[in-house]
C-alpha cells in the first residue's frame, strides 16, 4: 500500500576516509583536515570497524600541554590515558556506534541524537565498512520537490483513506508543508492520515482543512455534474 521509507543506503557516502589502529596522532589530524571531517572510523583487519576517533578524542592531548597555572583545567580523569596516546587504537572511542545500510533514515537520526554524534559508519553483516552517513545526508530528503511529495500523498494515502465518491480531498504542498482540504466521509481517519503524511519523506509538516460529508467538487478541482445542473 505505502512506499517504503528511505534507508541509509539511499543517502550515505560510499567513499569514506578511515584510519588503521596504528595511525599516529598527527596522521589522524592530517586526515581530518584533508577530508574536512570531525571523526574517522578506525579499522582493523580487512576493514572491520572497531572504533571511531573524533576531535573530542584528540582534545585531551592539547589540554595537557597547558598547565593549570595558565588558567586551563586538566583533562577529566577518564581522558588522561588518551592525553598520552600516540595511535588511533588508543585514542579512539570503542565500540563504534554503527548502522546498517538498510536502516531507515528515521532510525539513523534517532541513533545520532541518542549517541550525540554527527556521523555514523555504515557496516555490512560482517562489520566491514561500506560507507558513512552524516546529519547532512539525513536532511537530503527535505530537498525533495513539492509535486513529488503531493503525488505520493495522493497515491499512497488519500486514495486509500479517503476514496471517491464518498470523499474528495485536495492535496497541496508548499515548501514541504502538506495541506489536505475538502470533505471526507469518515473524519475519524484524519489522525491516521496525519501520522502517515508526516512519515512521507520530505514532509516538514501537515495541515488540514477537512469537514465531514460529501464534497460537491471532484478531486480534479472541477465542478461535479450536480453543480453544473446536469443532474
Amino acid at each position: 500500500m505505502f512506499s517504503n521509507p528511505h534507508i541509509v543506503s539511499d543517502v550515505m557516502t560510499h567513499t569514506v576516509a578511515s584510519v588503521g589502529l596504528s595511525a599516529s596522532f598527527k596522521d589522524v589530524v592530517g586526515m581530518m583536515q584533508e577530508w574536512r571531517v570531525s571523526a574517522l572510523p578506525v579499522l582493523a583487519g580487512e576493514g572491520r570497524v572497531v572504533g571511531v576517533v573524533s576531535e573530542a578524542d584528540l582534545l585531551p592531548t592539547e589540554q595537557l600541554r597547558d598547565s593549570p597555572e595558565k588558567g586551563y583545567a586538566l583533562p577529566r580523569p577518564g581522558d588522561v590515558p588518551k592525553a598520552g596516546a600516540l595511535a588511533a587504537g588508543d585514542l579512539m572511542s570503542s565500540p563504534a556506534v554503527t548502522v546498517r545500510a538498510n536502516t531507515t533514515l528515521a532510525e539513523a537520526a534517532r541513533i545520532m541524537a541518542r549517541e550525540k554524534v554527527k556521523r555514523l559508519p555504515v557496516v555490512d553483516d560482517a562489520g566491514l565498512l561500506v560507507g558513512v552517513v552524516s546529519r547532512a545526508d539525513l536532511l537530503k530528503v527535505f530537498l525533495r520537490g513539492d509535486e513529488a511529495i503531493a503525488e505520493e500523498v495522493r497515491r499512497e494515502i488519500v486514495s486509500y483513506l479517503f476514496p471517491l465518491p464518498g470523499s474528495t480531498v485536495i492535496v497541496d504542498v508548499h515548501d514541504g508543508v502538506v495541506t489536505l482540504a475538502g470533505r471526507v466521509r469518515d473524519i475519524s481517519l484524519v489522525p491516521v492520515a496525519a501520522r502517515l503524511v508526516r512519515a512521507v519523506e520530505g514532509v516538514v509538516d501537515v495541515e488540514f482543512d477537512l469537514v465531514p460529508g460529501g464534497d460537491p467538487r471532484r478531486a480534479d478541482g472541477l465542478s461535479s455534474p450536480t453543480d453544473q445542473g446536469l443532474v
